[in-house]
């Protein structure tokens, strides 16, 4: 469908949201809610601070983010119609080079094979040898045929070796910096997944980066705080060790003299890969210094807390983050944690629901430290398998503001998670939001903490020192959402948070005002904010 008619279709569907029939619904939902005892907030509205003619930001009274695992755009959407993947692009355009910047005439094998733990046909080293300087479908048919449900090994996905496989936008060094030899060139035929069909329905955001280089502690922490975590004095501390040595332009890590020359021989060897940078600042996965967090507490301590003397645990921190923002103008919000409490009662285990505590922000920081009433208030129990998260969408209880993380084996991650499992469950989740009580003034952001160590092909814009890294899939789903459109919008992980602050009329985040003015530096627009995606009502003061 050519563009200009789909945002005509887009802007008529969108008005439907507004339709007696959807009032009627919504109101319905509200003397339910009201029936069953459930509270309704109170909203708080920009619109009187808005220009004439600017988008009415009140119309969305709810926000919804669901964060997923490790994949970039082209891995999951390549092809989409009317997005910019690499199905479109000339071979000449992904050719993948080798560590001395030559072309490599072959990508090297997939060191140990494609396929994880259980795999009932495994797809060995010796079976991807050979393989074309280019990108390759992992379920194709007359090929290694993975269907979605397949585990597959995980790959590098760390600060350093993001910004050295980027290579300054020309993305072709991410078979050089990896681990996993041809890995990061597997893409997966996505039109199969749920998902696809929705950003059909909705608006598929296609220029949308993850907020910091490298993984998902990172990034997780990069949606909380828009920031870099800090360790004070680690060159004094346990973590000293975890220091990372990099070469003079301080973007790269130095490697060992006995390193491989080339992709082809093997993986890269360094200096020192480390979680912290040589000023302190924590940019690869640290432990929770609050349970659970993957280090026990120490033997005498507090049973809260995780051992302050491992290597691995981040002080608690105290920069502010959203949540704080959020609550200083009283709108409520929750980080709704698959199988949190779980994993709280019975203690972790794989492969279900392999909990990932790294992936929740907010157990790092003072402010939600155990004993606190903001504890209690803000870090929810999403439930195992998301039963409680799905329970308190159908019954019109979400918060304002409401972040959900699937638990381990439903985040789609590389390694210990299938893609298959997590697209229906996050589907799942987008079915129940639509029917919910309160859809009708709904905003739902799908999208991915970090690329996973897999291949893109769109520069990330140049923006500061921590980001932002690959591009990402971003499923922008709401009755206000331009319906079967793809969005160009440069934007990133920090756009939601700048999406929030504008609605809420927040306190803005030192880190959000940075990427912010980075991105309109190196782009001449500003860092988008979502509503390029949403057809919302005009204001008209």
């Amino acid at each position: 469908m050519p563009l200009p008619l789909r945002v005509k279709m887009s802007r008529i569907q969108s008005r439907s949201a507004h339709s007696p029939v959807n009032t009627l619904m919504w109101l319905a939902g509200v003397s339910c809610s009201l029936a069953l005892g459930f509270a309704v907030q109170p909203h708080a509205h920009a619109a009187s601070t808005l220009a004439p003619n600017a988008p009415d930001l009140s119309a969305i009274e709810t926000v919804v983010v669901i964060f997923a695992e490790n994949r970039s755009m082209d891995d999951l959407y390549r092809g989409f119609p009317g997005a910019d993947t690499s199905a479109n692009l000339p071979a000449s355009a992904y050719l993948q080079k080798d560590r001395d910047g030559t072309v490599l005439p072959e990508l090297p094998p997939i060191w140990n094979g494609i396929t994880g733990r259980g795999a009932p046909n495994p797809i060995t080293q010796a079976m991807t040898e050979h393989l074309p300087n280019q990108p390759f479908d992992v379920d194709d048919a007359k090929g290694f045929n993975l269907p979605l449900n397949s585990l597959t090994h995980d790959l590098w996905h760390r600060f350093y070796q993001n910004q050295m496989q980027i290579n300054n936008g020309k993305n072709d060094m991410f078979v050089a910096w990896a681990d996993s030899g041809a890995m990061p060139m597997a893409y997966w035929s996505g039109k199969n997944m749920q998902m696809w069909k929705i950003a059909e329905q909705y608006t598929l955001a296609d220029h949308f980066f993850m907020g910091g280089f490298g993984g998902s502690f990172f990034n997780h922490q990069w949606l909380a705080c828009a920031c870099a975590p800090y360790y004070a004095k680690a060159d004094i501390s346990p973590a000293h060790p975890s220091i990372a040595v990099t070469d003079a332009s301080g973007k790269a890590l130095a490697l060992a003299p006995n390193s491989p020359k080339s992709a082809l021989e093997g993986v890269p060897k360094f200096v020192k890969d480390g979680n912290l940078t040589a000023d302190f600042y924590a940019v690869n996965t640290m432990q929770p210094p609050y349970q659970p967090s993957g280090n026990a507490p120490a033997a005498g301590q507090d049973p809260r807390f995780a051992d302050p003397t491992n290597a691995t645990t981040l002080p608690a921190q105290t920069s502010p983050t959203i949540g704080d923002r959020l609550s200083e103008k009283s709108i409520s919000w929750a980080w709704f944690s698959g199988a949190w409490e779980h994993v709280l009662t019975h203690g972790n285990s794989e492969p279900v629901p392999d909990f990932q505590y790294h992936h929740q922000p907010y157990n790092y920081y003072q402010n939600f430290a155990p004993g606190t009433a903001a504890r209690a208030e803000h870090l929810q129990d999403g439930g195992l398998n998301g039963e409680r998260f799905l329970k308190t969408i159908d019954r019109g209880q979400l918060p304002q503001v409401s972040f959900y993380k699937p638990q381990g084996n439903l985040n789609e991650h590389s390694g210990y998670a299938d893609i298959q499992s997590g697209d229906n469950h996050i589907a799942t989740l987008v079915h129940h939001l639509e029917k919910s009580p309160q859809w009708p003034h709904m905003l739902v952001i799908v999208t991915y903490d970090e690329n996973g160590g897999l291949w893109d092909h769109v520069a990330p814009p140049k923006g500061d020192r921590w980001g932002p890294g690959t591009r990402i899939p971003a499923i922008i789903i709401s009755p206000y959402a331009r319906q079967h459109y793809v969005d160009k919008t440069v934007q990133d992980t920090t756009s939601i948070l700048k999406f929030l602050t504008e609605r809420f009329l927040l306190r803005p985040l030192e880190g959000v005002q940075t990427r912010d003015k980075a991105i309109q530096a190196s782009t001449g627009q500003p860092l988008g904010d979502l509503t390029s995606a949403l057809s919302l009502p005009v204001h008209n003061n």
